[in-house]
């Protein structure tokens, strides 16, 4: 009997006018943590949508070996019943279905055709436990952020009968906190017989849990290696991953800061649905031209919803406090009226939030700021290709073209046409959301890059992080959110990660 519980031969996928996979080769052993690593692009996610049957068989070339038996897959339904489960960087769950609807969605407890809510509900409880979730199975996911529904995505994964688990970016919207229960998790499946693929642009995370782990580069496979047989280290997965030595994971900055652009006083939102509920409470804050200002905070802090809210009240209801601009106050009720005061806001869901998916990376980067290459309401598409392949460039996004649909990027080439959107408005003011969730570190120095430059133009910048490192190493001021209240303010040169996460643990004064 084989030792592989996987084996995938010669593996090549095209899509039109893209060859994603060329002759790839994948072997993973029974009862392993096995790591596939490689850039935004490389081909990762495509290798796993074969795998799970998302792309059914037909529409690639090679073989899949799975238990020893040839597979070949022409929908999940397929993938599944064999036991792959796949979660997807991209969430795919229906918002205004409840937790539990969502978690046995297709996989109901029934009988006749009648659900069982109460063995339902009970089912649902024990998942968001072992996944670390503290909520109501009746709770709407339209109601809990994006790091909430990541692991109710994992929690809906559980309720089936796994042998092997494919995790795409799990962790990318959790803080460490949660990063490292969601971590000891996969340790514990691993116990339980369970195999595990992991797709994570997170090193350390890589280093702390993987056995074994494939590097993918331009949709090739370049090698696989025992983490611990062949002394696996950062520096040997990036040179495989982006085939040369980065040395620095963040540029170097001179800050050239100038007078306060921006200034938040006593903001305070209440809850969109439970008007009681108070989410950001009694925020200041202020940004200076030229500063990059970093936000940190445990999951449930309430930066993204303090950022929504200043971005034209897109999130809460009862919202109160002031907003100066140059030291002049200003009325924000609408996104229209927060860009047109010069605000950009990077979401941190850029599925919903961000871009249109069934759209053209043209369109997309243009969408925020038609009024630049338009006259009189008609739009100069010479005027727009050009800004656009100048943007494409400067972030080196991999694309056949211009056209093709923003849906059929990799997740990180989809960051960059969110942060490019933006940048095309020409904002005085940029709230970036986790701007580098799901982005490997060699596209993480480019958007690093990126935002210094912006910062270096006399732009505000607020900074939202779950990864401390990058708010340490990007923020020249950082203040620190716990349960919607500001509990410190930290400049660059004090902050450490003891003293971050002792801020994010105290309560509010």
């Amino acid at each position: 009997m084989s030792k592989y519980i996987l084996e995938m031969d010669s593996i090549t996928k095209e899509f039109p006018g893209v060859k994603a996979l060329e002759q790839v080769q994948l072997r993973v052993k029974k009862g392993e943590i096995h790591a596939l690593c490689g850039e935004n692009g490389a081909g990762k996610s495509t290798l796993m949508k074969i795998l799970s049957g998302v792309y059914p068989y037909s529409s690639y070339s090679g073989e899949i070996y799975f238990d020893g038996e040839l597979c070949k897959f022409k929908d999940i339904k397929q993938s599944e019943k064999m036991g792959i489960v796949i979660i997807h960087q991209e969430l795919a769950l229906i918002p205004d279905l409840s937790i539990a609807e969502n978690i046995f969605l297709g996989n109901e407890r029934s009988k006749k055709g009648v659900i069982n809510w109460i063995e339902t509900f009970i089912q649902t409880n024990e998942l968001l436990q072992k996944v670390g979730l503290n909520e109501s199975p009746e709770t709407l996911i339209r109601s809990i952020g994006v790091g909430k529904q990541q692991l109710v995505e994992i929690a809906k994964a559980l309720s089936k009968e796994v042998k092997l688990l494919i995790l795409d970016e799990p962790t990318s919207a959790l803080n460490e906190t949660e990063s490292d229960n969601l971590l000891s998790l996969i340790l514990e499946f691993k116990k339980q017989g369970i195999t595990s693929i992991i797709i994570s642009h997170k090193l350390n995370e890589i280093a702390k849990i993987a056995d074994s782990l494939t590097i993918l580069r331009d949709g090739k496979t370049i090698e696989t290696m025992n983490m611990k047989e062949d002394q696996v280290t950062e520096e040997r997965i990036i040179r495989g991953m982006v085939g040369r030595d980065l040395t620095n994971r963040f540029p170097d900055r001179i800050a050239n800061i100038g007078d306060t652009i921006l200034e938040i006083k006593d903001w305070t939102v209440y809850h969109p649905a439970n008007t009681d509920q108070k989410i950001v409470d009694s925020v200041n804050l202020s940004v200076k031209k030229g500063e990059i200002v970093g936000i940190a905070g445990l999951m449930g802090a309430g930066r993204t919803e303090m950022a929504m809210s200043l971005f034209g009240r897109s999130y809460g209801k009862k919202i109160t406090g002031q907003i100066l601009k140059d030291a002049q106050p200003i009325q924000i009720k609408s996104v229209a009226d927060a860009i047109r005061y010069g605000f950009a806001y990077v979401t941190e869901d850029r599925k919903n939030l961000g871009l249109n998916l069934i759209q053209s990376i043209k369109e997309n980067m243009t969408l925020a700021n038609l009024k630049r290459i338009s006259k009189k309401t008609v739009i100069n598409e010479r005027k727009e290709i050009k800004e656009v392949e100048r943007l494409r460039e400067k972030l080196k996004i991999k694309s056949s073209s211009i056209l093709q649909m923003s849906g059929n990027l990799s997740g990180g080439n989809q960051q960059k046409v969110l942060l490019s959107k933006w940048m095309f408005a020409e904002p005085d003011i940029l709230i970036l959301d986790e701007p580098t969730r799901g982005i490997d570190v060699g596209a993480k120095y480019e958007i690093y890059t990126i935002i210094h430059q912006l910062a270096n133009q006399g732009k505000g910048i607020i900074f939202i992080s779950s990864e401390l490192p990058e708010i340490l190493g990007m923020a020249d001021r950082i203040y620190v959110m716990n349960k919607g209240k500001i509990t410190g303010e930290v400049m660059k040169e004090d902050a450490t990660q003891e003293l971050m996460m002792k801020y994010m643990t105290k309560e509010g004064v």
